[in-house]
């Protein structure tokens, strides 16, 4: 327009007939056939190479913690401690955040428990539980995406968000269908507010 190519806003009737949404969206998770579907698969599978080990890993991380996907991300070897008794996965303190201490789902242990022991033999610099890299960086965000969605697809599960998010909301539900309450769950989530919980507890009462 300050050039003289366009004599009015191309965009301006768009954002004058656009709202911003009322309510936020329902939250996506995993169905219960789907989320068991999903625990199996990332059960250890004899002929994984390290990539694959990796990857399935990952997926029981989030599955079975529920936590974000900064937290799994920067994960260290010393807080994952599969072998404990319980097994368990310490989040240190971020943030608004603080230091938490997660019981590992049953049925990830057996995956990361392998993935910890194969960790050892590689050689990759650090001491993150997870990376792409023999250097030792982070797994990238855009790659943890796309190690999930893998995952989905691999179990025949398709939606509008396919993203470790979701992995989130189905751990949530999970504890909460099994009468875990919400500041429970909320605590176990790094949460200091049960707006979350109350979401998701809305799509388990909307089905009874």
């Amino acid at each position: 327009m300050a050039i003289g190519v366009h004599k009015s806003n191309p965009a301006g009737q768009l954002v004058r007939d656009g709202h911003w949404p009322k309510a936020k969206p329902d939250p996506i998770y995993l169905p219960k056939d789907a989320d068991a579907r999903l625990q199996a698969w990332v059960q250890p599978h004899a002929g994984d190479d390290p990539a694959a080990l990796r990857n399935r890993a990952i997926v029981a991380l989030f599955l079975g913690t529920g936590v974000t996907a900064l937290e799994g991300r920067t994960a260290r070897r010393e807080d994952l401690q599969p072998d404990a008794a319980p097994p368990y996965l310490r989040v240190p303190a971020h943030g608004a955040r603080d230091t938490r201490t997660i019981p590992l789902a049953a049925f990830a242990v057996p995956i990361l428990t392998e993935w910890c022991v194969r960790r050892r033999t590689l050689p990759v610099v650090g001491d993150l539980v997870f990376s792409l890299q023999a250097s030792g960086e982070p797994i990238t965000d855009m790659s943890l995406g796309k190690i999930v969605r893998a995952a989905f697809l691999a179990i025949d599960f398709e939606a509008q968000e396919m993203s470790p998010r979701v992995l989130r909301n189905t751990y949530c539900r999970r504890l909460l269908l099994a009468g875990r309450n919400r500041d429970e769950v909320s605590k176990l989530l790094g949460l200091a507010s049960t707006r979350t919980c109350d979401r998701i507890r809305a799509t388990i009462d909307a089905q009874l």
